[in-house]
């Protein structure tokens, strides 16, 4: 892959790529962004070895997916969840913030998998088959994670 097509294909990636770290973070947006560029300095290294056999887009998101990963495994077992409001790109911050914090806070609570799940699924409208390549578990492991998600999601959520 050349440098000139890698830029193209993560700028149409870009976007979507911080929603899904955003939604996995809890809001927080530096650590997000933190967790993105570590993806894109790893993906640009590995570049070369980007075959074709998936979209861009799903070896962009596994990889991105594993610092991620990573990350967590680095961090301390135990993060406070997220209390405070967080910024969302677009709109006005406050007001956005105030409507997303709740879903963040319920999201926070869900395990890895599920909130890659729910956030692949419904924030990003990813495939069973794409999210399955993304978490590298079977489609029917996905769905089971997206169920349990939406059950926790409920207990969490007050509405």
């Amino acid at each position: 892959m050349t440098q000139e097509r890698f830029i193209s294909q993560v700028r149409e990636q870009q976007e979507p790529l911080r929603r899904f770290l955003l939604a996995l973070c809890g809001g927080d947006d530096a650590l997000a962004d933190d967790i993105a560029q570590d993806a894109l300095v790893r993906a640009y290294v590995a570049s070369g070895s980007f075959l074709g056999l998936s979209k861009f887009s799903t070896w962009l998101f596994r990889i991105a997916y594993n610092c991620y990963i990573d990350y967590c495994r680095k961090a301390k077992p135990q993060q406070a969840p997220v209390e405070e409001a967080v910024n969302l790109p677009g709109g006005d911050a406050s007001d956005a913030s105030f409507r997303y914090q709740q879903l963040y806070q319920a999201l926070d609570k869900l395990p890895q998998k599920e909130k890659a799940a729910v956030a692949l699924f419904y924030f990003e409208d990813r495939s069973i088959k794409e999210i399955s390549a993304i978490l590298d578990m079977p489609q029917g492991t996905v769905k089971y994670q997206l169920s349990m998600a939406r059950t926790h999601l409920k207990q969490h959520i007050q509405l």
